[in-house]
Protein backbone atom coordinates (compact mmCIF):
# COMPACT_ATOMS: atom_id res chain seq x y z
CA UNK A 1 0.00 0.00 0.00
CA UNK A 2 1.07 3.32 -1.04
CA UNK A 3 0.90 6.58 1.40
CA UNK A 4 -2.23 7.35 -0.45
CA UNK A 5 -3.66 4.68 1.06
CA UNK A 6 -2.53 5.39 4.27
CA UNK A 7 -3.78 9.02 4.08
CA UNK A 8 -7.08 8.36 2.66
CA UNK A 9 -7.09 5.95 5.38
CA UNK A 10 -6.84 8.04 8.00
CA UNK A 11 -9.66 10.54 6.45
CA UNK A 12 -11.91 7.87 6.68
CA UNK A 13 -11.14 7.53 10.47
CA UNK A 14 -11.45 11.23 11.35
CA UNK A 15 -14.74 10.75 9.81
CA UNK A 16 -15.82 8.12 12.27
CA UNK A 17 -18.31 9.75 14.44
CA UNK A 18 -17.46 7.10 16.91
CA UNK A 19 -13.56 8.08 17.44
CA UNK A 20 -15.50 11.77 18.65
CA UNK A 21 -13.43 13.06 21.84
CA UNK A 22 -10.53 10.38 21.74
CA UNK A 23 -8.40 12.47 19.78
CA UNK A 24 -6.36 11.57 17.31
CA UNK A 25 -3.73 9.48 18.94
CA UNK A 26 -6.90 6.70 18.80
CA UNK A 27 -6.90 7.07 15.17
CA UNK A 28 -3.22 6.86 14.98
CA UNK A 29 -2.91 3.48 16.54
CA UNK A 30 -5.94 2.03 14.83
CA UNK A 31 -3.87 3.13 11.41
CA UNK A 32 -0.34 1.92 13.09
CA UNK A 33 -2.22 -2.10 14.27
CA UNK A 34 -5.03 -2.01 11.45
CA UNK A 35 -4.20 -3.94 7.93
CA UNK A 36 -5.21 -2.11 4.86
CA UNK A 37 -6.90 -4.85 2.38
CA UNK A 38 -7.50 -4.28 -1.19
CA UNK A 39 -11.44 -6.02 -2.45
CA UNK A 40 -11.81 -6.41 -6.19
CA UNK A 41 -15.52 -6.12 -6.88
CA UNK A 42 -17.68 -8.87 -5.30
CA UNK A 43 -15.12 -9.95 -2.83
CA UNK A 44 -16.47 -11.11 0.37
CA UNK A 45 -14.82 -8.64 3.47
CA UNK A 46 -16.31 -11.66 5.93
CA UNK A 47 -18.99 -13.94 5.79
CA UNK A 48 -21.64 -14.47 8.66
CA UNK A 49 -20.81 -16.89 11.14
CA UNK A 50 -17.04 -16.02 10.76
CA UNK A 51 -15.30 -16.28 13.94
CA UNK A 52 -12.38 -13.67 13.34
CA UNK A 53 -14.63 -10.60 15.05
CA UNK A 54 -13.49 -6.96 15.23
CA UNK A 55 -13.97 -3.59 13.02
CA UNK A 56 -13.75 -3.01 9.05
CA UNK A 57 -13.31 0.87 8.17
CA UNK A 58 -14.54 1.84 4.84
CA UNK A 59 -11.39 3.51 3.21
CA UNK A 60 -12.31 3.45 -0.50
CA UNK A 61 -15.38 2.08 -2.57
CA UNK A 62 -18.28 0.39 -0.64
CA UNK A 63 -19.29 -2.35 1.12
CA UNK A 64 -22.58 -4.22 0.41
CA UNK A 65 -24.60 -5.93 4.09
CA UNK A 66 -25.87 -8.88 3.91
CA UNK A 67 -28.28 -11.35 6.40
CA UNK A 68 -29.29 -14.89 6.54
CA UNK A 69 -33.49 -15.05 5.97
CA UNK A 70 -35.16 -18.16 6.64
CA UNK A 71 -35.07 -20.16 3.62
CA UNK A 72 -31.76 -19.98 3.93
CA UNK A 73 -30.70 -17.24 1.43
CA UNK A 74 -28.81 -14.11 1.88
CA UNK A 75 -31.06 -10.60 1.83
CA UNK A 76 -29.18 -7.29 1.25
CA UNK A 77 -29.77 -4.86 4.39
CA UNK A 78 -27.44 -2.04 3.83
CA UNK A 79 -24.60 -0.32 2.32
CA UNK A 80 -21.82 1.35 3.39
CA UNK A 81 -18.98 3.65 2.13
CA UNK A 82 -16.02 5.75 3.28
CA UNK A 83 -15.60 6.88 6.76
CA UNK A 84 -17.92 4.21 8.10
CA UNK A 85 -17.10 1.33 10.26
CA UNK A 86 -18.80 -2.04 10.73
CA UNK A 87 -17.95 -5.19 13.46
CA UNK A 88 -18.04 -6.28 16.53
CA UNK A 89 -15.53 -7.49 19.05
CA UNK A 90 -15.35 -10.81 22.00
CA UNK A 91 -14.39 -8.65 24.46
CA UNK A 92 -17.80 -7.81 24.45
CA UNK A 93 -19.45 -11.26 24.92
CA UNK A 94 -20.00 -11.28 20.90
CA UNK A 95 -20.03 -14.84 18.78
CA UNK A 96 -19.45 -15.23 15.76
CA UNK A 97 -19.98 -12.38 12.52
CA UNK A 98 -23.70 -11.61 12.67
CA UNK A 99 -23.75 -10.37 8.64
CA UNK A 100 -21.58 -10.42 5.45
CA UNK A 101 -19.79 -7.47 3.82
CA UNK A 102 -19.29 -7.78 0.05
CA UNK A 103 -17.42 -5.03 -1.50
CA UNK A 104 -19.65 -3.33 -4.82
CA UNK A 105 -16.48 -2.34 -6.32
CA UNK A 106 -12.83 -1.94 -6.19
CA UNK A 107 -12.51 -0.89 -2.29
CA UNK A 108 -9.73 -0.37 0.43
CA UNK A 109 -11.12 -1.23 3.82
CA UNK A 110 -8.58 -0.98 7.13
CA UNK A 111 -9.48 -4.36 9.34
CA UNK A 112 -8.63 -4.35 12.84
CA UNK A 113 -8.57 -7.73 14.52
CA UNK A 114 -9.77 -8.69 17.97
CA UNK A 115 -6.30 -8.97 19.15
CA UNK A 116 -5.01 -5.48 17.38
CA UNK A 117 -7.76 -4.23 19.44
CA UNK A 118 -6.74 -5.49 22.67
CA UNK A 119 -2.71 -4.55 21.75
CA UNK A 120 -4.08 -1.17 21.61
CA UNK A 121 -6.13 -1.61 25.08
CA UNK A 122 -2.81 -2.38 26.33
CA UNK A 123 -1.57 1.44 25.94
CA UNK A 124 -5.30 3.31 25.61
CA UNK A 125 -7.51 1.14 27.15
CA UNK A 126 -10.19 3.90 26.12
CA UNK A 127 -10.12 1.98 22.99
CA UNK A 128 -12.91 -0.43 24.61
CA UNK A 129 -15.32 2.82 25.04
CA UNK A 130 -14.83 3.72 21.63
CA UNK A 131 -15.66 0.18 20.09
CA UNK A 132 -18.69 0.13 22.88
CA UNK A 133 -19.81 3.34 21.01
CA UNK A 134 -19.72 2.07 17.45
CA UNK A 135 -21.72 -1.04 18.96
CA UNK A 136 -24.00 1.63 20.06
CA UNK A 137 -24.65 3.25 16.85
CA UNK A 138 -24.84 0.16 14.77
CA UNK A 139 -27.70 -0.80 17.52
CA UNK A 140 -29.54 2.24 17.12
CA UNK A 141 -29.56 2.57 13.43
CA UNK A 142 -31.21 -0.97 13.31
CA UNK A 143 -33.96 0.16 15.24
CA UNK A 144 -34.15 3.15 13.32
CA UNK A 145 -34.30 0.56 10.10
CA UNK A 146 -36.68 -1.61 11.92
CA UNK A 147 -39.42 1.31 12.94
CA UNK A 148 -39.40 3.03 9.45
CA UNK A 149 -40.11 -0.93 7.59
CA UNK A 150 -42.59 -1.22 10.27
CA UNK A 151 -44.46 2.38 10.40
CA UNK A 152 -44.16 3.88 7.21
CA UNK A 153 -45.88 3.02 3.68
CA UNK A 154 -43.57 2.01 0.59
CA UNK A 155 -42.66 5.40 -1.11
CA UNK A 156 -42.21 7.11 2.62
CA UNK A 157 -40.11 3.66 3.48
CA UNK A 158 -37.88 4.09 0.18
CA UNK A 159 -38.12 8.17 0.87
CA UNK A 160 -36.55 7.65 4.34
CA UNK A 161 -33.99 5.25 3.11
CA UNK A 162 -32.75 7.56 0.26
CA UNK A 163 -32.61 10.50 2.84
CA UNK A 164 -30.61 8.47 5.42
CA UNK A 165 -28.25 7.64 2.73
CA UNK A 166 -27.93 11.64 1.48
CA UNK A 167 -27.79 12.54 4.96
CA UNK A 168 -23.98 10.89 5.06
CA UNK A 169 -21.96 13.68 3.13
CA UNK A 170 -19.45 11.14 2.69
CA UNK A 171 -22.08 9.13 -0.19
CA UNK A 172 -22.71 12.49 -2.36
CA UNK A 173 -25.95 13.40 -3.66
CA UNK A 174 -25.73 10.64 -6.56
CA UNK A 175 -26.12 7.52 -4.43
CA UNK A 176 -24.60 4.29 -6.29
CA UNK A 177 -27.94 2.29 -5.43
CA UNK A 178 -29.29 -0.06 -8.52
CA UNK A 179 -33.36 -0.50 -7.90
CA UNK A 180 -32.87 -3.52 -7.19
CA UNK A 181 -30.70 -3.59 -4.69
CA UNK A 182 -33.09 -0.42 -2.71
CA UNK A 183 -35.58 -2.68 -3.41
CA UNK A 184 -34.22 -5.72 -1.76
CA UNK A 185 -32.92 -2.94 1.54
CA UNK A 186 -36.56 -1.87 2.05
CA UNK A 187 -38.39 -4.94 1.45
CA UNK A 188 -40.25 -3.50 -1.82
CA UNK A 189 -40.03 -5.24 -5.24
CA UNK A 190 -38.31 -3.90 -8.09
CA UNK A 191 -41.44 -2.54 -9.78
CA UNK A 192 -43.17 -1.13 -6.90
CA UNK A 193 -39.41 0.86 -6.19
CA UNK A 194 -39.70 1.80 -10.00
CA UNK A 195 -43.06 3.30 -9.47
CA UNK A 196 -41.84 5.09 -6.07
CA UNK A 197 -38.82 6.23 -7.50
CA UNK A 198 -41.14 7.91 -10.42
CA UNK A 199 -43.43 9.53 -7.76
CA UNK A 200 -40.60 10.94 -5.96
CA UNK A 201 -39.06 12.28 -9.51
CA UNK A 202 -41.99 13.78 -10.28
CA UNK A 203 -42.28 15.74 -7.07
CA UNK A 204 -38.75 17.40 -7.58
CA UNK A 205 -36.67 15.21 -5.18
CA UNK A 206 -34.56 12.32 -6.83
CA UNK A 207 -33.50 11.65 -10.60
CA UNK A 208 -32.76 8.46 -11.80
CA UNK A 209 -29.72 7.71 -12.85
CA UNK A 210 -28.30 4.11 -14.76
CA UNK A 211 -26.99 2.21 -11.67
CA UNK A 212 -27.39 5.43 -9.47
CA UNK A 213 -30.21 7.40 -8.00
CA UNK A 214 -29.15 11.55 -7.49
CA UNK A 215 -31.17 12.99 -4.76
CA UNK A 216 -32.23 16.61 -5.67
CA UNK A 217 -33.02 17.63 -2.39
CA UNK A 218 -32.45 15.85 0.45
CA UNK A 219 -34.17 18.07 3.32
CA UNK A 220 -37.71 17.89 0.95
CA UNK A 221 -36.87 14.24 0.63
CA UNK A 222 -36.12 13.84 4.32
CA UNK A 223 -39.60 15.99 5.24
CA UNK A 224 -41.45 13.72 2.62
CA UNK A 225 -40.64 10.43 4.18
CA UNK A 226 -41.70 11.33 7.75
CA UNK A 227 -44.93 13.75 6.68
CA UNK A 228 -48.09 12.51 8.20
CA UNK A 229 -50.20 13.18 5.38
CA UNK A 230 -47.57 12.27 2.19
Amino acid sequence: MGEDDFAMAAAALDRCGWLDGHGGDLRRRLLVHGTLRALPAGRWAYAEGDDDSGILVVVRGALQIYAQAPGDRDVLIGQIGHGNAIGQTARFGGGPRLVTAISTAASLVLQVTDAALAAIARDEPLIWQAIASLNYAQLRMMVQLLAETTALPPRQRLAARLARFASDARMGAELPLSQQALGEMVGLSRKTVNACLADLEQRGLVRRRYGAIEVADAAALQAHAFAVNA
